[in-house]
């Protein structure tokens, strides 16, 4: 089995992280490094997934309940409701916690942000 990720650790009360909604499949916590005035993570409980392209082959149902738990998180944190949803997939994209997890953005955000540094 393998060493429990950070976001298991987490959810788990072994460090610290606030958790800001959770279902149950699925939680969400604000990130520690903030890209933006509202920047959660999405996270299912399970990390048997590493990326966005295992989980949606392997459980399209867990994927939707994270979009779900995104959608309700966008209403209740952003101004407008708008929200950027994001899955980095690989190291080369900027993955650096191999449990899958959707990076929800919000505020002040606009189409030039997309380009990269």
């Amino acid at each position: 089995m393998a060493e429990p990720s950070i976001f298991t650790r987490i959810l788990q009360g072994d460090i610290p992280g606030e958790i800001v909604a959770e279902t149950e499949r699925v939680f969400a916590i604000k990130d520690i490094a903030p890209q933006a005035p509202v920047h959660l993570l999405v996270i299912p409980k399970t990390q048997e997934y590493r990326d966005v392209t295992e989980l949606a082959a392997g459980d399209a149902t867990l994927l939707a309940e994270m979009i779900a738990l995104a959608k309700r998180l966008g209403r209740e944190h952003a101004d407008d409701g708008d929200f950027r949803l994001i899955f980095n997939t690989g190291a080369g994209a900027g993955q650096t916690v191999f449990h899958v997890h959707a990076h929800l953005l919000a505020g002040g955000l606009g189409e030039k942000s997309l380009v990269g540094e």
